[in-house]
């Protein structure tokens, strides 16, 4: 199982409409994706409860595993605002 941890530098961190569109973005693997905070208990990233659960706010670091690289790595990016998403950013998503 692959992994990737990175640094949540988005605005908002990982909270209401982004959460929607990380969890969006991990139903797209056909196998399981994991996300937890480092030495935490692994959550479903496909599962929007489990994902608020997690609180994730900017500037935490989050570890995304799973099977499907391709996926992990597009969640890594929407989490950073130092990568290219090749679409919008998960921090650009309006909250109101």
């Amino acid at each position: 199982m692959a992994e990737r941890r990175v640094k949540v530098t988005t605005e908002v961190g990982i909270q209401a409409r982004p959460a929607t569109v990380f969890v969006s973005t991990a139903a797209e693997s056909r196998t399981d994706v994991a996300i937890a905070k480092p030495g935490g208990e692994p959550h479903d990233a496909k599962s929007i409860l489990q994902v608020l659960t997690l609180d994730v706010r900017p500037g935490d670091e989050i570890v995304v595993s799973g099977d499907d690289e391709a996926v992990l790595d597009r969640l890594a990016a929407l989490v950073s605002e130092d990568d290219d998403t090749g679409g919008a950013d998960i921090g650009d998503i309006d909250e109101s």
